[in-house]
């Protein structure tokens, strides 16, 4: 396997054991690895950026020497004070080539996140809306989640991400719109041949979103979102002398049973694999209906048809 350098975040925090854990893997591969993750945890805040005030950044000495593998490959991990998407653009626009810049990434990978960010999940998900801006940033990117609160063993999680990074690897190259020189004026092909779809991903228009199962067999799916309902999603909470406050968690979620979805596919035991767009419908970059339709083809094997 080609080894690249990656950038790696997530919204857990970045004490997370999913983060951890996956950094360990990766470098262990021989990845050089940039980490920038929220210093607290940072659940559902979507797209969230700081603005106007300032954001502790520290780099963090010992959870690297905890996570070394080979002196030889590169590995620096740093903290900010801020939202994933924070953490993002921090990295791409100055923060790493400042800091660490030895490393320039090749792929951003958000997580592993503990819990699952299926169907509508992926506009409220701090996880997902970092590989997201990275994409936005003009960098190939997946999000990466445990779909389950029960336990945090990540070790099917992480088996599931280096393969679909060994996959990525065949294509993967250094990119060349990190910060989007060009803006808009460089768009893919609409095509919906292989080279094509990946021009999408490559130039950080299309990204993935990789949920593994609380229990996995092994197989994986790609397919796109399914449809998945909150109810009874808040609770009043009396203060006495302070008044009514109120919490946001769903107490009941269904997800409705749709064939070759990312819901279906999890509820299954199987692992799925969404490619998302990265930009609003009527963005100048948005993909197209047809290339967008062709990136969930699946292969025998089930990676994307593409990859």
């Amino acid at each position: 396997m080609p080894l690249f350098p990656i950038l790696l975040t997530n919204d857990d925090g970045i004490n997370s054991p999913g983060l951890q854990d996956l950094a360990k893997s990766l470098h262990a591969k021989g990845h050089p690895l940039a980490v920038l993750a929220p210093l607290t945890e940072q659940s559902a805040v979507g797209m969230k950026l700081t603005l106007r005030d300032d954001m502790a950044f520290e780099e963090h000495h010992e959870i690297a020497d905890r996570i070394r593998v080979d002196e030889e490959v590169p590995l620096r991990i740093f903290s900010l004070d801020g939202s994933p998407c924070d953490c993002v653009i921090v990295a791409l626009d100055g923060g790493m080539r400042a800091w660490a810049p030895e490393i320039e990434p090749w792929l951003c990978i958000s997580g592993i996140n503990r819990g699952p960010n299926l169907s509508v999940d992926v506009l409220h998900s701090g996880t997902v809306s970092a590989a997201r801006e990275a994409s936005l940033y003009g960098l190939p990117s997946v999000s990466v989640s445990l779909a389950t609160y029960s336990h945090q063993n990540y070790s099917d999680s992480i088996e599931a991400t280096l393969s679909l990074v060994e996959r990525l690897s065949e294509v993967l190259e250094r990119p060349r719109n990190i910060l989007r020189p060009e803006g808009s004026r460089i768009i893919p092909p609409k095509g919906t041949d292989s080279d094509n779809i990946q021009a999408w991903f490559l130039q950080g228009n299309l990204f993935l979103n990789l949920n593994i199962p609380e229990v996995w067999g092994g197989s994986l799916q790609t397919v796109p979102l399914g449809a998945r309902w909150y109810y009874n999603a808040t609770d009043m909470l009396d203060k006495d002398s302070a008044g009514v406050a109120f919490e946001v968690g769903a107490a009941r979620i269904v997800d409705e049973d749709i064939e070759m979805t990312d819901c279906n596919a999890v509820g299954s035991g199987i692992a799925s694999i969404t490619p998302l767009a990265s930009w609003p419908q009527n963005h100048p970059l948005a993909v197209p209906d047809e290339v967008l339709a062709a990136s969930i083809q699946m292969g025998a094997d089930g990676f994307p048809s593409w990859l």
